[in-house]
């Protein structure tokens, strides 16, 4: 945002912050929250490169497809465990992990 058009809102009495600052995150929880939006989108993007759906993705982690389709759209009943376990059933390493999350 321009500094003239934060200049103006703020005049009008516009509160202007992050959606950490609206919801009142702390610093952890906004990273917890970056790191499963994060893991869920590679999550997505790695089954689209294997070219496999959302169901055949279920049955290598013995889930559901609609379960994978809550995984990949950062659902928060979804665990980071479930996400971590559906990208190591795509071919990724740990260390693809620890490199993926140090690009984000």
């Amino acid at each position: 945002m321009d500094e003239k058009k934060r200049k103006k809102l703020e005049e009008a009495g516009w509160a202007i912050g992050s959606a950490d600052d609206f919801l009142g995150l702390t610093p952890e929880e906004a990273a917890y929250i970056d790191l499963k939006l994060t893991l869920a989108q590679n999550l997505r993007t790695e089954r689209q490169n294997n070219q496999l759906t959302q169901q055949e993705l279920a049955r290598l982690i013995k889930s559901s497809q609609s379960r994978i389709a809550k995984m990949e759209s950062g659902d928060p009943s979804v665990s980071i465990d479930l996400l971590i376990r559906g990208l190591f059933a795509l071919g990724k390493t740990p260390k693809d992990l620890s490199l993926m999350l140090a690009s984000s």
